[in-house]
């Protein structure tokens, strides 16, 4: 590995674990006071999620030599804040469990895989596009509450891209530093949460949690994460094995999910910061960037009181304007590839592009799930239309 180390692989692997924790943790915050946790089970509940994500990132991607990245369902702790009301939190540990189970199942058999190949590769491309674009284009509104620290960030990125390509993120993110001190924008250091040990649940299996809470949370994370990441491999170029990675790591999330974890999958938001270009030219020393984050989420896990409250420190058009410069490579390669295909193929892509990014939520389902959906029925609709002679459409 030291061979293949590189700063511009470390820094995106840690960037892409730190800015998970600058967003998406608020969601799982909030998730927890839905669930009316303790100080201690709050604590647990973040602990099992950054040491699971951690841990599998490390050891798969030392094993694939690909860049694994292991993030929390953000768009499953979303459902749990409106699902948990009425049911006790061992009931949601038995949930989480049998949640994660089924992934697992889906994963190691094989059908998980079974499934995304027969979704077209523009489809599945479309929905990654629909998945990072919104936060590419509401980056842009920093330029009206934050202009000088995000026109600073941005001209820093574009003339890093010209000059030192690989260190263009790292120059982006060191600009957004010294403007938003230089500004006096960094917020006040939030009261610091001890993240300690774990805090084991009992877990109680209900059918009633199980169709409220397991059902809607299998297929979220399966759709709206593990799609997306997988998806996200392949368009650097990866051939990623989908059943040892959703079925392994949906197997360490059932066995943390009695510490709190209620979900762990593939990154796809975030973990694109770390897989695509910015990372490193040659995708064969972008694992690097996994290790790296991988080992950020277990610091982060058992000292994450104080690394959290300086992070949030950062104003948030700071974050969210370093995050989406660091997206602009993936994005381009989703948009190019959800363009890739003919007219047909094009028409269920770029549907699955538009629902996916309406932010539609539906029967407790989120937009990539519709996305996905709608992309895949307009596909299957166009290609049992037989084409006509002379070869139009």
């Amino acid at each position: 590995m030291l061979r293949d180390l590189s700063l511009s692989a470390v820094v995106a692997g840690v960037l892409s674990a730190l800015i998970n924790f600058a967003g998406p943790f608020l969601v799982v915050l909030e998730a927890t006071r839905a669930a009316g946790l303790d100080a201690a089970q709050t604590a647990s509940w973040v602990w099992a999620l950054s040491i699971g994500n951690g841990l599998c990132s490390v050891v798969l991607s030392l094993c694939t030599r690909v860049p694994v990245v292991v993030a929390w369902s953000t768009p499953g702790a979303a459902l749990l804040i409106a699902s948990l009301g009425g049911f006790s939190f061992a009931e949601a540990v038995g949930a989480f469990i049998a949640a994660s189970l089924a992934a697992a199942v889906f994963g190691l058999t094989g059908w998980f895989g079974w499934i995304l190949a027969r979704v077209p590769a523009p489809v599945l491309q479309a929905l990654l596009a629909g998945i990072l674009l919104p936060f590419v284009i509401t980056a842009a509104g920093a330029f009206a509450t934050a202009p000088l620290i995000a026109g600073g960030i941005v001209l820093t990125f574009f003339l890093g891209k010209r000059f030192f390509d690989r260190y263009a993120v790292l120059a982006a993110l060191a600009a957004g530093l010294l403007l938003s001190w230089a500004t006096g924008s960094f917020h006040a250091l939030a009261p610091v949460m001890t993240l300690g040990g774990p805090v084991f649940t009992a877990p109680v299996f209900t059918p009633a949690a199980l169709v409220s809470i397991a059902l809607p949370l299998f297929i979220v994370t399966m759709a709206s994460q593990n799609a997306p990441g997988i998806a996200l491999l392949q368009s650097q170029g990866y051939r990623p094995n989908d059943r040892l990675l959703v079925g392994s790591i949906s197997a360490v999330s059932a066995a943390l999910a009695p510490f709190g974890a209620h979900g762990i999958n593939l990154g796809a938001i975030t973990a694109a910061i770390a897989i695509g270009p910015e990372s490193h030219p040659d995708r064969a020393r972008r694992y690097v960037a996994g290790v790296a984050g991988g080992l950020s989420y277990l610091l982060i896990g058992w000292f994450g009181g104080v690394i959290v409250a300086w992070f949030q420190a950062i104003p948030s058009e700071t974050v969210a304007v370093v995050a989406a410069v660091a997206l602009l490579g993936s994005a381009l390669t989703a948009l190019t590839g959800a363009m890739s295909g003919d007219a047909r193929t094009g028409l269920a892509a770029l549907t699955t592009l538009a629902v996916t990014m309406s932010g539609t939520v539906f029967l407790g389902l989120g937009a990539a799930f519709w996305g996905l959906l709608a992309g895949s029925a307009v596909h299957l609709v166009l290609a049992r239309r037989p084409a006509r002679q002379d070869g139009s459409r």
